[in-house]
């Protein structure tokens, strides 16, 4: 179980952050820029169609191109209105204020109950590491309710033999639920699996409300190893002071541990060797250089967030600044994940059972509904003998599963996005 399974990245709703709240993208319909499916009878002219498929997508672009660029540009209808209305227009902005301020003390109570029900879940937490490390062995009654909950989740699940009373800790549990999740896996390589084995326990808490900004610490506990001196890894996501436009905290920044490396150990930069010669002497000599490289560790040194005043006055390039907004999208989104997904339900991801609920979010994202009026410009073949039916795509059980973490945007419930 500890090899990374080949799921697909999961197209879910990003954590939401400064840089994508409340809008980055058009919304201008996705299917404008989406190539037709052609009708039969246009099988007759390939060349023609293909001419004529070209020049679409090229208009479309263009059109989509200069649409974008109006986007929250004012139309001129608002300042047109009669004084009287703009008063009114002005009044239901106050009434807006004021629901804002509502939502605010509500995610606020809703962190508290977080906050609540995180210490009423610590003795579990507690128990899970004792079980996990070997330290303790699991009662009974735990054994007898995990698998009550196997032959619940699949039903051809087989009970463990009766005679068996011995129970050990569960090597590379950590790190196998890590290479389970489909985006995490991606960060770890073969080098940084070797630190990771040492990996003990992954646990979260939050920052006193009584700070000037809300927010949430993630801890990676680890037994002493040949990699680095800490006994602890945190990383600590705050919040903005206030929910964004869509109604949920919105990231402000990240801070990580400064990790202190053993000699040649550092899991973050490649080493080479290098010759130099002496312009003057002509003698040669080696040269140790090292150069940044991919690695899980370079998530505890988070991507800064551009200033304000350096987006304002043009210093970054668009390329450079979109780069770093994907950079800080996808360090908050492992933040939000490990907090929402992989801590709470740690058993489902070394198992692979959560797996299942990966891989439906990403059905539900890659394949839309047909509506009848797409289906009626395909004709059947009547003459044909050998039909077959096209095969449906059965979507996630009712009740089970839900939608990733992060994309759901349900009012009612408590729930940090």
């Amino acid at each position: 179980m500890s090899q990374n399974l080949p799921i697909a990245q999961s197209q879910q709703t990003v954590a939401p952050t400064p840089q994508n709240t409340p809008l980055t993208q058009s919304t201008l319909p996705a299917g404008l820029s989406r190539p037709t499916v052609p009708d039969i009878a246009e099988d007759a002219e390939p060349a023609e169609e293909a001419t004529q498929g070209g020049l679409e997508a090229t208009l479309a672009g263009l059109v989509q191109g200069r649409l974008a660029g109006l986007v929250g540009k004012s139309s001129g209808y608002i300042e047109n209105l009669p004084v009287e209305v703009k008063r009114s227009v002005q009044g239901l902005k106050g009434v807006q204020v004021k629901q804002t301020e509502l939502q605010n003390q509500y995610k606020r109570e809703c962190l508290e109950l977080e906050i609540k029900y995180l210490k009423l879940q610590e003795p579990l937490y507690k128990r899970r590491q004792e079980i996990v490390s070997g330290s303790t062995a699991p009662t009974p009654e735990e054994i007898e309710a995990g698998e009550k909950q196997s032959q619940k989740d699949d039903e051809d699940y087989t009970e463990l033999p009766a005679d068996s009373t011995q129970s050990s800790g569960i090597p590379e549990f950590w790190l196998t639920a890590l290479r389970n999740h489909p985006g995490i896996a991606e960060l770890i390589t073969d080098r940084d699996a070797g630190a990771l084995k040492h990996l003990l326990d992954i646990r979260i808490s939050y920052l006193s409300l009584q700070e000037a900004k809300p927010g949430f610490t993630i801890t990676f506990v680890f037994e002493p190893n040949e990699y680095f001196e800490n006994e602890t890894l945190e990383k600590t996501y705050i919040y903005q002071d206030e929910v964004g436009y869509s109604g949920d905290f919105v990231y402000d920044r990240a801070i990580g541990t400064v990790i202190k490396w053993k000699d040649d150990k550092d899991l973050t930069k490649e080493f080479e060797i290098k010759k130099q010669r002496n312009k003057n002497t002509n003698r040669t000599r080696l040269v140790r250089k090292a150069r940044p490289t991919e690695s899980f560790f370079n998530f505890f040194s988070p991507p800064v967030p551009p200033s304000e005043e350096a987006i304002e006055n043009g210093d970054i390039e668009d390329e450079e600044l979109e780069e770093i907004e994907e950079k800080l999208e996808m360090d908050y989104q492992i933040g939000e994940d490990l907090k929402e997904k992989i801590i709470p339900r740690a058993v489902d991801y070394f198992t692979g059972k959560a797996l299942e609920y990966e891989v439906m979010d990403d059905d539900d994202d890659e394949f839309d509904d047909e509506d009848e009026d797409d289906v009626d410009h395909f004709e059947e073949d009547s003459d044909s003998d050998n039909d077959v039916p096209v095969a449906r795509r059965r979507g996630p059980p009712k009740g089970r599963g839900g939608g990733a973490a992060g994309s759901n945007v349900n009012p009612e419930e408590c729930k940090q996005q």
